[in-house]
């Protein structure tokens, strides 16, 4: 019975060799996390997604539908949660029919204010007013 446990702990790890199982904890330095430099470039180009989406007059559950998310997703990428990969940000241009250079826009300009309450009324009613069904009251 003696040497059968002998056998478990080799295969285990008794903690005396290096590297197996029991042994102490590496002085190895965990995955670094994102900058706040970094999350604010993600925040920004979300916040220009879902601007460019608001001035076309699409709901985050139809962009999601057309770049192929779910509309958690779209939500997460607007806000900055979720850092959006390049092949997706290639499919949001596209969709919203900008070149990817847009979402980096005034990136280098920016002071870090927020969108005013009148601007975001005026993109309010740019999305209102596209979402009139009929076009004769669109007209001006």
């Amino acid at each position: 019975m003696r040497e059968q446990e002998q056998i478990g702990n080799r295969r285990r790890g008794s903690g005396d060799e290096p590297g197996v199982e029991g042994s102490p904890p590496s002085t190895a330095s965990p995955a670094r996390r994102s900058s706040s430099r970094t999350q604010d470039i993600d925040r920004y180009v979300g916040a220009r997604i879902r601007e460019r989406r608001i001035m076309l007059g699409l709901t985050q559950q139809q962009l999601a539908d057309l770049i192929g998310v779910t509309y958690q997703q779209a939500h997460k990428y607007e806000r900055g949660i979720n850092r959006v990969s390049a092949g997706r940000l290639f499919e949001v241009a596209q969709v919203l029919s900008v070149p990817v250079n847009y979402f980096f826009d005034g990136l280098d300009q920016r002071n870090e204010q927020a969108i005013s309450p009148r601007e975001r009324m005026c993109l309010e009613l740019a999305r209102n007013f596209a979402q009139i069904p009929n076009e004769r009251h669109r007209r001006p």
